[in-house]
């Protein structure tokens, strides 16, 4: 299976167009993607991600010359770079104040690409055992299945608010979330999935699935996209996840 979309699907998934992508390339704000066998430049979800984040920037009113060194900076230095273009903003025509008050959204970073119940259930992570990483990597799972998935958001969401009420599905998935960080061939990880299936077909309605993809011609890519998600990260994930899909499959339930 081909990995990675192609620059047509990454600008529709984004909203944005071909020679919008290719002008960010060339201003340095997305590297360029790898190019597959037949010599076509793919998209993952990092070079997605980062389209993502500069599109809501640039469309914020920050220039593109600024963009990339806010995104790469630490906190306090993004929080102090936006203040900075702020104030030059509030110095233009009354047309940049929508502007403005998106830019100060945006001092807490990704936050401001998710609606308030998204952020309600990331800030409900650590009180529940979750690390800053894990917390991290949720935001910006999150932030690819409203991309990728805008109609299935809202039901995505009541899924994943019904698993954090269950104590057990919840100590499931850090477990889960932990062999990421394991070696792919850990013998460990062919039992957790046996686990982990098991815990689903006990229940199905604990089952995150991604409503919405079955009726896109597209729809394989989208969900290639999210699986792969923070791979690179938690190389764990990449054996884990097949397995669970396995077995799942092998117990007549195909749905991502």
């Amino acid at each position: 299976m081909t990995d990675g979309v192609t620059i047509s699907q990454a600008a529709a998934f984004a909203s944005v167009t071909v020679k919008t992508i290719r002008h960010y390339h060339q201003n340095g704000l997305i590297d360029e993607p790898r190019r597959d066998s037949s010599g076509y430049r793919r998209y993952g979800t990092a070079e997605l991600l980062r389209l993502v984040q500069v599109r809501t920037l640039a469309g914020a009113g920050v220039p593109l010359a600024e963009i990339g060194t806010i995104l790469d900076a630490d906190p306090d230095q993004f929080a102090a770079a936006l203040l900075d273009v702020e104030e030059s903003l509030t110095s233009r025509i009354d047309e940049l104040i929508a502007r403005r008050e998106t830019l100060r959204q945006l001092t807490h970073g990704d936050r401001v690409l998710l609606p308030d119940r998204a952020l309600a259930l990331l800030d409900r992570m650590p009180g529940l055992g979750f690390t800053a990483d894990d917390v991290t990597t949720a935001q910006q799972g999150l932030i690819l299945v409203r991309t990728l998935i805008p109609e299935g958001f809202d039901d995505y969401l009541s899924q994943i608010e019904h698993g954090l009420d269950d104590s057990r599905h919840v100590a499931m998935i850090k477990l889960t979330w932990s062999a990421g960080n394991w070696d792919p061939d850990d013998p460990r990880i062919e039992e957790l999935a046996e686990e982990v299936a098991a815990h689903f077909l006990a229940d199905l309605s604990l089952l995150p699935t991604l409503t919405g993809l079955e009726n896109r011609d597209d729809g394989k890519s989208r969900y290639e996209l999210l699986t792969h998600h923070a791979e690179d990260e938690r190389p764990g994930w990449t054996r884990l996840t097949a397995l669970i899909e396995e077995k799942m499959r092998s117990a007549s339930i195909d749905s991502p």
